[in-house]
């Protein structure tokens, strides 16, 4: 099935996606929310549901961009596998007298449903709301690995397979960014948008909220994460640095994701755009094609049809 017959069935069906591959740790014991929250950039009231959030260093830097699910007697936070290295132990080494395990579970399944409830699914497992791609949907419990072919045959009987380059589609069109991609050690929460969906600014402290919360109050950042389509629907390299026409010796950003939207049927991109730089007469240049640059249009994020 190609991607368009794929994004079709999703949009029309809603779709199931595997996402056992990422970093899944869980924490137990009486004092797992008091000591997450002091770990992490949302706020956790313990109840039941799942939250975005980031770790970040003493300087304010991303450590991962994660997801939080709070559950009966457990919490669950899983993130991109770039990060599995690093993640489980910057994780643990505030645990010294509290309450709290954390454990590593890749012997667990994590799917996720795009567009479904947690209703349409509550004969076969147990699932909160989460909107992993843009789209509303849910998370099902996890599950141990044994048990994964069964719920899937289950689940994809009635729903449709989300690929990994369909995924890919939806992460790119809901201009969400992914660790390796737009995210890494350097990168600000706010220069990727996190500050917007990641951050309760009125939490208490954590690691790394000074300099969050300084950066809140200075109003800007040096870069910020954009969206760009192509004047004339050309591809788009991946590799591509940005350019503009008032500014043809000074690289002014850069390209990381692109993909094919079948929702406005063009290519598209996620980038870096620095801070003061103009905001028309864009090109992106190719390390492969230096000679023919492509022109760029800003979008908004999400894409849509009205552009920036």
């Amino acid at each position: 099935m190609n991607l368009q017959n794929q994004y079709a069935a999703v949009k029309s069906r809603g779709g199931v996606i595997n996402l056992s591959h990422r970093v899944k740790l869980a924490f137990t014991g009486a004092d797992r929310i008091r000591y997450l929250n002091g770990q992490i950039t949302a706020r956790l009231t313990g109840k039941p549901g799942i939250i975005p959030a980031c770790v970040t260093s003493a300087k304010g830097k991303l450590c991962a961009d994660i997801f939080v699910s709070t559950w009966e007697q457990l919490v669950v936070v899983d993130a991109d596998p770039a990060v599995a290295a690093t993640l489980p132990a910057r994780m643990e080494k505030y645990i010294v007298a509290d309450d709290v395990e954390m454990t590593e579970a890749p012997e667990k399944a994590l799917l996720h449903c795009v567009g479904i409830t947690p209703a349409q699914i509550a004969d076969l497992a147990p699932a909160l709301p989460s909107t992993r791609f843009g789209i509303p949907g849910c998370d099902l419990a996890l599950v141990d690995t044994h048990e994964l072919p069964a719920l899937w045959e289950a689940l994809t009987s009635r729903f449709a397979i989300v690929t990994d380059e369909l995924a890919e589609c939806l992460r790119v069109e809901a201009g969400i960014p992914r660790w390796g991609f737009e995210l890494d050690d350097n990168t600000l929460p706010a220069e990727a948008g996190l500050d917007r969906t990641h951050i309760d600014f009125h939490k208490g402290c954590y690691i790394g909220q000074e300099v969050i919360s300084r950066v809140k109050s200075v109003g800007h950042v040096n870069r910020s994460l954009r969206g760009f389509v192509t004047q004339n629907r050309e591809t788009i390299d991946a590799k591509s640095r940005i350019f503009s026409v008032d500014y043809l010796d000074k690289e002014i950003g850069f390209i990381t994701s692109v993909a094919n939207s079948q929702a406005l049927n063009r290519p598209i991109a996620l980038g870096y755009l620095r801070r003061g730089m103009p905001e028309s007469g864009l090109m992106a240049v190719s390390p492969e094609a230096p000679d023919a640059p492509v022109r760029l249009e800003l979008s908004n994020l999400p894409f849509t049809h009205e552009r920036a």
